[in-house]
């Protein structure tokens, strides 16, 4: 089993933000002129031998780039391959914390992410610590990015450091810092080493790409710490796998990386 614990089936409205011209600049692919079917992700999906993904929504002040009820109805499309990750506007706090018991309640989600630097704030940054508690009292994560930002956007937002004191002030709260953290990879492993309740996931990076001190992590007393993930679709799953042979992972650590620490994370 493979569960990838970082994707987006987008809106035609997020792949076609101007944000993301950087991305497409790197992949070299063009934005979609056609809102995408739920078939092309699970397609993607069925040529990497991903069984299950978790799909986010994408809020931030001023953005509503793809909706948590447009998450919860691709969803619904395929509900033994997609699980729903919320997401929350925190300039709104009241509205934010509300809105996390609803997609947790109602819609069935079962994590919220926030990205700082489509906030432009650090995950320090007073606005998030309603997210946090909401996180905590319905049980889901609190999924975040960690590491340099592919849009031109400030990326100091995104060092995992600031994961220390978030998770020193809420030692409840599981803390999924996607991204991998490059270039502050060992602050990633670091904090995650620290704190029971804070985990690394490697979406937006191949496998042929992983930073020698995350692998050094994922080998030892990381093991079950890491958790797969593709960012698709910037990656998809059958790219981001390539090579996995090659790690040499021991067969309870690969298991591990690919589905246990998703599942026992997310309560899959």
């Amino acid at each position: 089993m493979i569960i990838d614990a970082w994707a987006q089936h987008p809106t035609l409205r997020h792949a076609q933000d101007p944000i993301f011209e950087s991305l497409r600049r790197w992949t070299g692919t063009a934005a979609p002129t056609e809102e995408p079917p739920v078939s092309t992700t699970l397609a993607a999906m069925d040529q990497g031998g991903v069984d299950r993904s978790l799909i986010s929504a994408w809020l931030a002040p001023g953005r509503n780039l793809i909706s948590n009820d447009e998450v919860a109805a691709f969803v619904e499309q395929a509900p033994k391959r997609l699980v729903g990750v919320g997401s929350v506007d925190i300039s709104r706090p009241l509205q934010a914390v509300r809105e996390i018991r609803r997609c947790v309640e109602e819609l069935g989600f079962r994590g919220i992410r926030v990205l700082p630097w489509l906030c432009e704030a650090p995950p320090t940054d007073r606005r998030f610590y309603p997210v946090y508690v909401a996180c905590c009292e319905m049980g889901v994560p609190f999924c975040t990015q960690i590491g340099h930002t592919g849009p031109l956007m400030p990326s100091e937002v995104g060092r995992p450091i600031y994961l220390d004191q978030v998770a020193l002030d809420f030692p409840e709260l599981v803390i999924v810092g996607g991204h991998i953290g490059y270039p502050w990879t060992e602050e990633a492993v670091a904090v995650a080493s620290k704190h029971e309740n804070v985990y690394i996931d490697t979406s937006a990076y191949t496998v042929r790409r992983y930073p020698a001190e995350l692998l050094r992590y994922l080998r030892g007393h990381g093991r079950h710490k890491v958790l797969f993930g593709t960012n698709y679709p910037m990656i998809t799953p059958a790219a981001a796998l390539q090579g996995l042979d090659d790690l040499e992972l021991d067969e309870d650590t690969r298991a591990a990386f690919l589905h246990g620490n998703a599942q026992r994370v997310y309560g899959l």
